[in-house]
């Protein structure tokens, strides 16, 4: 008798997983709109000559370079949204000049993108890529073979919400720490793409009091390295000794490195800012945003360790709201400051009057905010 493996996970799911790694390893992927037809997705990270070549037969003049707002902003094209520019030819040199150089200016002109490049960028953020592709519409006369990946736009649209839904608790342990002998924490899988999530919780916290909490994205520069161009290692500590000192906490250790852009591109921000540019404009060279993380999975953290009254520690407005939009009721808000440094003035300084962070540049303790 001959055996079928079948999975139960859904299928649309696994695609999105396996089109992430398809992405990052810099493969073409098919995207399935159904009745709004089909088309491939190529990241420019990867994009070599000979890959160019091999999806310029295939485009036979109809491919698009798909950007978002903030790159074309800075390419002198001021619009609200994404735009696709028409490519005649797969040209990596002029694919190159649109998307990564600075100096650059829109060469033809820039259309609305359809709603397929819109789920084929939302790809490319999940797989932490730069946020610009090669679209190639696929007509009836093209069949892609099985060695390229075919996944659901459907599902792609709603993969960060299904995953959020999903978000399990997979292993939990004491892990002493200097600044808080008693400490646990507790990893959770899920949340964003195929990354895993951190609770430190700190001493003995009271779910049924409002707990002390702070939502820390990851920053391996400083967090680890105590790089002097940001405050993130500063905030991380500082926030850890004074849950200890109050009796509790929970800090939650949240994969989202440089403002959820992923830490290669981070460290080609940082490139940019070393030529002059602050955090705010060297993300919008790179097609980001002010800020792509998303904190409802955090809440749904909270909610699976039984808290759902906070003291949040943060100088960020928006965690307050995406907090409180998720259902957990935010009681008060402090802040929380580092050392101020000649090399971290002016992101902090771009972080408070550009980003709209409430910070003062000095002081180290949280101060209660009401």
């Amino acid at each position: 008798m001959r055996l079928t493996l079948s999975l139960s996970e859904p299928h649309e799911r696994t695609s999105v997983e396996r089109a992430i790694a398809e992405m990052r390893m810099g493969r073409p992927v098919l995207l399935d709109g159904q009745e709004r037809g089909s088309i491939l997705v190529q990241g420019l990270e990867d994009l070599t000559p000979e890959r160019a070549a091999e999806l310029d037969v295939i485009a036979a003049g109809a491919a698009r370079l798909v950007l978002p707002a903030a790159r074309l902003r800075r390419l002198g094209l001021q619009r609200e949204g994404n735009g696709a520019v028409a490519l005649p030819s797969v040209d990596p040199a002029r694919i190159a000049t649109l998307a990564f150089e600075i100096d650059a200016r829109v060469d033809a002109p820039v259309h609305a993108t359809e709603a397929l490049d819109e789920d084929a960028l939302e790809l490319a953020r999940l797989a932490l890529s730069l946020p610009a592709i090669v679209v190639i519409p696929l007509g009836p006369s093209v069949a892609a073979d099985a060695s390229v990946l075919r996944v659901a736009a459907s599902a792609v649209h709603g993969y960060r919400a299904d995953r959020v839904r999903d978000l399990v608790m997979v292993a939990r342990s004491p892990v002493p720490l200097a600044d808080a002998h008693e400490t646990e924490f507790v990893v959770f899988r899920g949340g964003e793409g195929l990354r895993d999530q951190v609770a430190i919780i700190v001493g003995k916290p009271d779910p049924a009091e409002p707990v002390i909490i702070r939502l820390h994205s990851a920053c391996l520069t400083g967090d680890l390295f105590g790089s002097l161009k940001c405050d993130c290692g500063d905030q991380l500590r500082t926030s850890v000794r004074y849950m200890a000192e109050q009796g509790g906490g929970v800090l939650l250790y949240l994969d989202q490195e440089g403002r959820g852009n992923g830490i290669a591109n981070k460290i080609r921000a940082y490139k940019l800012q070393a030529q002059g540019y602050d955090t705010y404009d060297a993300d919008e060279m790179l097609g980001f945003g002010p800020d792509q993380r998303r904190f409802d999975f955090a809440a749904r953290m909270l909610e699976q360790l039984g808290i759902r009254r906070v003291r949040l520690i943060t100088n960020n407005p928006d965690k307050i709201e995406a907090l409180a939009k998720s259902g957990i009721q935010v009681v008060s808000h402090e802040r929380v400051f580092g050392r101020t440094t000649a090399e971290n003035t002016r992101y902090l300084t771009s972080k408070r009057d550009r980003f709209g962070h409430l910070i003062e540049l000095a002081g180290e303790r949280p101060r209660k905010d009401g």
